[in-house]
């Protein structure tokens, strides 16, 4: 028996109708299926067979509809794709506004508002219909893991634009799926070692315009906060006689908004005694519970981007220049390489694991969950109070 061309369009008796199944090689997944609207009777099979062959026949040609609309029967009231919702450009602004209200504000501001529309104007094509062409065009220019995420991201779009009456077909259905990560090194955790971590410390508070920050760096170290979480520290957060701190929000370092965690829950934190005393030496005598813990200089939030860059790892802003204090002491030999502030968190965990704490408690500290913890770092059970380092 021969077998069956991979272009060969199926038909199917679907609730009294006709509806003709399409090909892999054009569809996928729930896209694949296409109403022809015709009743199951014995001549409108004869119709619906014609209307196969001719699809058929497109794709062997390399003509294929992508709307669809060359196929249905001119009796059919179905909805027509106009032009315009197949230019991403302006499908992705609806998708995004559809979206908005469910996702946290900076995910819409960052991906939804600026990522995937600023990657969109670069394709050499908006025409969704185009889409091998920009599937191989994001292959061509970005990693796997990138382009991989762009198609996941377009695929939501176009599957929302055909659940919308939009779109008759999602033309990125199963894109993402096909393509591989690159295998190379993922595990991006890559923690500071306690002398490294003590050299950091003793080299802020030696700085005389940079110690401002040494109770940020030190919370940071010895509670392996988020620095997001640390700048959204309220002092009604940390109980009254500083044992322990409610982590319940974080600040976006790009967009200064307050949101909840990243896993969206809020944790209690006991505080050990070296911890403790360095909350109460900074603690005002009057206490504003909605005044910040650690506050900028001049007031306000601190700017994670500008600590980072200017007082952490260093950079040249207009004619001056930011020796940067981590970056420093990796000129001296002091700290093996440069890693940014968010590795304190990194330290911090590493420590504790060294020590025995289970993993479980860890995880629970730290607002992360077990198999994370299991999966990006070594160690296990011990202690079930934060030890004194």
């Amino acid at each position: 028996m021969s077998g069956v061309s991979k272009n060969t369009v199926g038909i199917e008796n679907f609730r009294g109708r006709f509806r003709l199944r399409l090909p892999a090689s054009v569809a996928k997944g729930s896209s694949r299926y296409f109403s022809t609207g015709l009743d199951s009777t014995t001549e409108n099979r004869k119709k619906a067979q014609i209307i196969a062959w001719e699809i058929e026949a497109d794709i062997t040609k390399g003509s294929f509809d992508w709307t669809l609309n060359k196929y249905k029967p001119q009796s059919v009231i179905s909805i027509q794709a106009q032009d315009w919702v197949w230019n991403l450009e302006k499908l992705w602004e609806k998708y995004s506004e559809f979206m908005r209200s469910q996702l946290a504000e900076t995910t819409y501001e960052k991906s939804y508002k600026r990522k995937i529309p600023n990657r969109i104007k670069e394709f050499p094509t908006k025409d969704a219909r185009k889409a091998i062409q920009i599937r191989d065009w994001l292959l061509a220019n970005l990693s796997p893991g990138v382009a991989k995420l762009i198609l996941r991201y377009l695929s939501a779009c176009c599957r929302w634009g055909v659940r919308s009456h939009l779109l008759p077909i999602n033309p990125f259905d199963g894109f993402a799926s096909e393509v591989k990560n690159s295998k190379g090194k993922t595990n991006t955790i890559d923690p500071f070692s306690i002398q490294e971590r003590d050299a950091i410390i003793a080299a802020f508070e030696a700085h005389k315009l940079h110690k401002y920050y040494v109770p940020f760096v030190k919370f940071l170290f010895y509670t392996g906060a988020r620095p997001g979480e640390a700048v959204a520290l309220t002092w009604g957060g940390v109980k009254a006689d500083c044992t322990e701190i409610l982590f319940a929000e974080s600040i976006s370092a790009d967009f200064k908004i307050r949101k909840s965690t990243k896993t969206g829950k809020s944790r209690r934190f006991p505080c050990n005694t070296r911890l403790r005393q360095l909350l109460l030496d900074i603690k005002p005598v009057d206490v504003n519970p909605t005044a910040t813990v650690f506050p900028a200089p001049r007031g306000g939030l601190i700017d994670v981007n500008k600590f980072t860059n200017q007082f952490w790892r260093g950079c040249k802003h207009k004619e001056r220049v930011y020796p940067g204090i981590v970056t420093k002491l990796v000129a001296d030999g002091v700290v093996s390489r440069y890693r940014p502030p968010y590795n304190c968190r990194h330290t911090f965990i590493t420590e504790m694991l060294q020590r025995n704490v289970p993993v479980q408690q860890v995880a629970h500290w730290c607002g992360n969950s077990a198999p994370i913890i299991f999966k990006h770092y070594a160690g296990i059970v011990g202690n079930t109070e934060v030890p004194e380092f």
